[in-house]
């Protein structure tokens, strides 16, 4: 079954599954990226195809405002999604708001894709510079281990095609998308709790 196949029978369920007054989201997959490296290429393409797959992608320039808190509105949208794609790039260990993305997104126990472009994984490294203080760094470190050590997609912007790529890392976020709702589902059955359905606020299933 492929990407789009499997997209349509997620949403299905997820229509199947909506309540008289389902929790509205904000979003279904979160977005951590460089945007000095990644922004105009891998990530806006991979923001948009998923976009069109229905879901709803969080990607800070498309999804805030002029007046809105940074580190709330971005905290609060890694707390409530489903997956996180982890777009490392060679610069990305150089922000302190890409780590504490991903540090959020590991603490917050969310299924991460990692995207590694034009950099290897044993290449990503916290840089001391004394500008963060030593709690950070390891929070920061430990962050890092763990996503280094998690199976994604690596890709070479040089020689590699970048809709393979995009396609590539939607495919593991559908998958990722489909065990998250298996798993609120089992919930619901043990507890008797309700859980937000991933999308359910997504109108009619794009036909493809």
């Amino acid at each position: 079954m492929n990407h789009s196949s499997r997209a349509m029978s997620l949403i299905q369920r997820q229509v199947l599954n909506q309540r008289s007054r389902p929790i509205r989201m904000p979003c279904d997959v979160f977005i951590n990226h460089r945007g000095i490296d990644t922004k105009r290429t891998v990530t806006s393409l991979l923001y948009d195809h998923l976009s069109w797959l229905n879901l709803r992608p969080f990607l800070d320039n498309k999804n805030m405002k002029p007046g809105d808190k940074l580190f709330e509105k971005i905290d609060a949208a890694i707390r409530d999604c489903k997956v996180g794609v982890t777009v490392f790039s060679p610069r990305y260990c150089e922000s302190y708001f890409c780590l504490h993305e991903l540090a959020l997104l590991m603490e917050s126990k969310k299924k991460i894709v990692p995207l590694f472009c034009d950099i290897k994984p044993s290449e990503l490294r916290v840089l001391d510079t004394g500008s963060i203080p030593e709690m950070g760094v390891k929070r920061f470190k430990a962050a890092l281990e763990e996503a280094k050590f998690t199976v994604g997609v690596t890709f070479d912007s040089v020689n590699g095609n970048w809709s393979d790529a995009v396609t590539s890392v939607a495919d593991m976020v559908i998958d990722s998308l489909m065990e998250v709702q298996e798993e609120e589902q089992l919930r619901r059955r043990s507890t008797g709790i309700s859980f937000p359905d991933v999308a359910q606020a997504s109108p009619i299933v794009k036909q493809y």
